[in-house]
């Protein structure tokens, strides 16, 4: 029997079973083994730590990140895990209850195919991130449980971004009060990317220092300082750490598309292709929503079962159909609508995927089920600004103005570094026109057009604000702009991009805007 660490790549091989990491499949005498993803994650987990017995806790923290799960739960899990490895509670020969501990895999292992080494970081795995204590700077020992408390509660908040791979409490508080070298780190826990920062609490004023780095370089990717005043400190607790947690998942995201990028682009993977979807896809041109389009139509068909590609696949044809040149059609939102529904049968507890589906739901005018889909969203990540953007969306197609206009600026609030940030804006502005507050629409479209990449709709949206608050020599230079952002737009191409829009005065209030702005 081996001993080996943690693998990421490879096959491991014990009894009649093989179980290979990188296409994330269980076969049993050559033949697949049919498996809920999450069971073959504790499986995995199981096998990887097989030198001594993990707690149910460690389980929970790194087969279900961010969710609570009941001990019935995880009984089950155990349970399908033994049915599936021809093991049973009676024999436990493969999977051992440890009482009083949690359970151990005991069944001998088989040389195993080696690692796969590579070249380029690009991988069909999640990166990994670790989060290391904060250290506490007030001075006073007895303020060590804040410091603690803020780490744990960014754990779970970046946990609950499913994509990445967040390393349990227990594995990162082993490094408390140690000068660490973040490389080293790396080699240590796995990770890619490494969190650190310091709590300092002095009377009624706090200030909390994060940092990202980039595990394998040591260089620093994104660092922000938050200075707060303590009336409640849970709530101001609460606060940071939502906000430390939206903030650093898109930075991530955007390291992981430039190390795709940066990659050669040979014998690419399901991994690869969506990366370099999304990648595309954040451009946001006609060109690139096409790219992405297929990068991520090829994704799917390279691994069915990568969630991420499905629902952004949908999200990319949505984009497309409001934007650019995909034409709406209810057989091609049937099938987004399919997508992003089997996105969510791979892992339901994903936050993203119901919130995809949410967009999908929007642009086929079912704006109670996207509300729901975007409530369910924010549930399980309130992290997840994109989620409170979207709900925001559905709210104002639905007339709730100001509901629509809280959601659209906590998800500013919490994520000012969101590549779509800008969308943010835009629709907010919308809302606003929708309402009838032209000057508010006014001050959040100029917001928009501020912002790199923003689409030309912020533009039209400027000259509909303006003509209405009869500022007509302004509105005319905006409907200018917008011709030469996006030549051939017309009513009649207004008409035909706001097909979700289902309330007919909101049509009308819109397009009489643009009339009123000299738009042909």
């Amino acid at each position: 029997m081996t001993t080996e660490g943690p693998r990421t790549s490879g096959v491991l091989r014990f009894a009649n079973f093989e179980l290979d990491l990188d296409t994330r499949e269980l076969k049993r005498d050559g033949r697949p083994v049919t498996l809920q993803p999450k069971v073959l994650d504790l499986i995995r987990f199981l096998i990887e730590n097989r030198e001594r017995a993990v707690d149910k806790a460690e389980i929970q923290d790194v087969v279900w990140p961010g969710v609570v799960v009941t001990e019935t739960s995880l009984t089950q899990a155990i349970r399908k895990a033994r049915r599936a490895l021809g093991d049973d509670a009676n024999a436990q020969s493969v999977i051992r209850t440890v009482h009083g501990h949690g359970y151990r895999f005991v069944a001998p292992m088989e040389a195993s195919d080696p690692p796969t080494a590579a070249v380029a970081p690009v991988r069909h795995d999640r990166p990994g991130i670790a989060v290391l204590p904060f250290v506490n700077l007030s001075g006073d020992p007895d303020q060590e449980y804040f410091s603690d408390a803020i780490t744990q509660d960014l754990i779970t908040n970046l946990s609950r971004h499913r994509w990445l791979r967040v390393i349990a409490r227990n594995s990162t508080f082993g490094y408390k009060g140690t000068a660490v070298d973040v490389r080293q780190l790396a080699r240590e826990l796995d990770v890619d990317y490494v969190v650190e920062g310091s709590v300092r609490k002095a009377g009624a004023r706090l200030r909390v220092t994060a940092q990202l780095v980039d595990a394998q370089s040591g260089g620093h990717l994104w660092a922000e300082r938050y200075d707060r005043s303590l009336e409640d400190v849970f709530e101001v607790q609460d606060a940071i750490t939502t906000m430390i947690a939206a903030r650093i998942e898109p930075e991530v995201g955007f390291a992981e598309r430039q190390k795709v990028v940066r990659a050669p682009r040979t014998d690419l993977k399901a991994w690869d292709c969506y990366h370099l979807g999304v990648h595309h896809f954040f451009k946001f041109t006609a060109e690139d929503n096409v790219e992405a389009q297929q990068l991520l139509s090829r994704s799917r068909e390279l691994d069915p079962n990568f969630g991420e590609a499905h629902a952004w696949w949908a999200y990319a044809v949505v984009l497309g159909m409001v934007y650019w040149d995909t034409t709406p059609s209810p057989e091609l939102l049937d099938e987004a609508l399919a997508a992003t529904e089997r996105a969510l049968e791979i892992d339901d507890q994903n936050a993203v995927f119901y919130a995809l589906k949410a967009r999908v739901q929007l642009a086929r005018g079912e704006y109670d089920a996207a509300e729901r889909e975007n409530e369910m969203a924010i549930g399980l990540n309130p992290t997840l600004a994109a989620a409170h953007c979207g709900l925001g969306d559905t709210l104002a197609y639905q007339g709730r103005y100001d509901d629509a206009i809280h959601a659209f600026e906590h998800a500013i609030d919490i994520s000012s570094n969101d590549p779509q940030r800008w969308a943010f804006l835009s629709y907010g502005a919308l809302a606003l026109i929708f309402k009838g507050d032209y000057e508010a629409a006014l001050l959040w479209a100029d917001r928009a057009a501020e912002i790199p990449n923003c689409q030309y709709w912020a533009l039209a949206h400027r000259a509909v604000a303006l003509a209405y608050l009869g500022r007509m020599e302004e509105s005319f230079a905006a409907t200018a702009r917008l011709l030469a952002a996006r030549p051939g737009f017309t009513r009649a191409f207004a008409r035909e991009k706001l097909f979700f829009v289902k309330q007919s005065a909101q049509r009308k209030r819109y397009l009489d805007g643009l009339s009123r702005a000299g738009v042909p």
